[in-house]
């Protein structure tokens, strides 16, 4: 599991109003379940916001005290930091439909 850093933009691609989008994924090393959450997230953002992403993973067996600042509680945990307000999405992002909700990328209905 690896950043990812994308800044390409795509003209006439149907975003939301912010066109660059900072995601942080806090996972604790290399479980199942936190490369399960990468690869899902990755799959997403491919698909829904390709070019105009930043995946930010952030280990906390190795930087514990990251946790407090985002109040993360249970991982692996995907933080919206840009656009704003802040979003957060606990879980291995396998329920698509509730992570583009999530992410304000498509409506709850």
């Amino acid at each position: 599991m690896k950043a990812t850093t994308v800044k390409r933009s795509r003209a006439g691609a149907s975003l939301p109003p912010a066109n660059f989008w900072e995601l942080r994924l806090y996972v604790t090393s290399q479980t199942p379940k936190a490369l399960t959450a990468f690869s899902n997230l990755k799959k997403i953002c491919e698909n829904h916001l390709k070019g105009c992403y930043r995946i930010t993973v952030i280990d906390l067996a190795k930087r514990p005290q990251l946790a407090k600042g985002d109040q993360i509680l249970a991982l692996p945990t995907l933080v919206r930091m840009v656009p704003q307000p802040m979003r957060k999405i606990i879980g291995d992002l396998s329920d698509t439909q509730r992570v583009l909700v999530g992410l304000d990328l498509r409506t709850g209905d």
